[in-house]
């Protein structure tokens, strides 16, 4: 779905946010139409007891709205809050332009930065969800009839085929969301069993992810300073100088009005932050309204049943805060977490620990003598974990070494107790 021409014009306007004002939601929403290709000429805060059933807007402002358009001062209209298919319809109708909602804007984002099979896959399935209840009348090409007596014929039988290819459609990319949610819970399985724990990155859309990503592993990991710079679910491995290796995953970013469709769509990349071992929420230290922007994730994070996971704050883009450098004694609104600038490297050894401390918690010094004939086991030690110390007695070679829970568990019922 594209929602302009890349030369083309748009408009925003809405009636309030989540959180904040509603001046601030509409900022938001600009810099949204500015990423997906739109240049915005205007915005205006419409205060209503109520939003019009029919137009959202009401009668005069819809009237003003299609004399600026008729004047040709914008080809785009684009709402804050979610339109009902009636009223995009009726508002296409009056206008004579092209009607959009925050959803729209953010399932063409979405669309536009789909790189993987996945990914394409999940933005097609949310996409036609939104678009089944606003096909009649959408175009030129499906009929403007609604339905009933004295108006079924050809046109009413186009509709229904339409409809049927979208939910047919929408048939196929569940069941092949089904074979990749399969796909990733065998990997999560394997991953298990080799216990390795992950590590996996959450955080409002645009708060240094995939930039804390780089820096961590090394990868390479698309990183810009605009929304939803990636949809993906990266996962590269990181060896830190001193610590147990991880899994670190990249994910989607949240926003606020997140359309619940592309939260039950990314619901197979999503799990891979509800099932990791520990989630890093980065935060941009900078942003004036960075609590908001914490409370729209942590609500998120309870939505996909990943908010009793370990959580570790970082508050990233602390240069853009401080930009002579980090402050000897830190504001009292960043003492819950870890202050770092990926960007810039700084503080990168103090969340290392930080993530090594937090992972602690899933390992334990198990001590065992292992008989000569089960030498086997003292490699896989090795491999496994890290050997405190080992020593050749009589009767086996005595272990104390530091492992996983589960392969604690596992060593034990192998070998005996020294």
């Amino acid at each position: 779905m594209a929602i302009g021409r890349p030369r083309g014009r748009g408009s925003a306007g809405g009636r309030g946010a989540e959180e904040g004002t509603p001046e601030e939601s509409l900022e938001e929403l600009a810099r949204l139409v500015e990423t997906a290709g739109l240049v915005v000429v205007g915005r205006e805060v419409v205060r209503r007891a109520r939003p019009d059933p029919a137009t959202y807007l009401g009668a005069g402002k819809v009237e003003a709205l299609a004399a600026r358009a008729r004047e040709g001062a914008f080809d785009v209209v684009v709402f804050d809050d979610p339109l009902t298919p009636m009223q995009q319809r009726n508002l296409e109708r009056l206008l004579d332009v092209l009607v959009l909602d925050r959803t729209g804007v953010i399932l063409d984002l979405f669309a536009q930065r789909a790189r993987s099979r996945e990914a394409k896959l999940q933005v097609e399935l949310a996409q036609l969800e939104h678009l089944l209840p606003r096909v009649t009348g959408r175009g030129v090409e499906l009929s403007r009839l609604a339905g009933g007596i004295g108006t079924r014929g050809p046109g009413e039988t186009k509709l229904e085929v339409d409809r049927r290819r979208i939910r047919d459609r929408m048939a196929a990319l569940r069941r092949a969301l089904a074979d990749v949610r399969a796909h990733r819970a065998r990997l999560r399985g394997r991953r298990e069993r080799s216990a390795v724990p992950v590590v996996a990155l959450t955080g409002y859309t645009n708060a240094g992810k995939s930039t804390l990503h780089r820096a961590l592993a090394g990868s390479d990991v698309l990183a810009e300073d605009r929304p939803f710079a990636t949809l993906d679910a990266i996962a590269r491995r990181v060896e830190p100088k001193a610590g147990e290796p991880y899994l670190l995953v990249d994910t989607v970013g949240f926003v606020r009005k997140l359309p619940p469709s592309l939260v039950a769509a990314f619901r197979s990349t999503l799990e891979e932050v509800a099932e990791a071992d520990l989630i890093l929420h980065v935060v941009d230290a900078s942003h004036p309204r960075k609590e908001m922007q914490m409370a729209v994730v942590r609500r998120v994070l309870e939505e996909i049943g990943a908010a009793a996971r370990p959580i570790l704050t970082v508050y990233n883009k602390i240069d853009r805060r401080y930009p002579d450098g980090m402050p000897e004694v830190l504001p009292a609104d960043l003492w819950d977490g870890v202050t770092v600038s990926a960007a810039r490297g700084w503080n990168l050894d103090a969340l290392e620990a930080a993530i090594q401390a937090a992972l602690s918690g899933r390992r334990e010094v198990v001590e065992a003598l292992v008989p000569y004939d089960r030498a086997q086991w003292v490699a896989w030690a090795h491999r496994e974990g890290w050997v405190l110390a080992e020593e050749a007695r009589p009767d086996g070679i005595f272990l104390r070494v530091e492992l996983e829970k589960g392969l604690a568990a596992r060593l034990r019922s192998a070998v005996s107790p020294p």
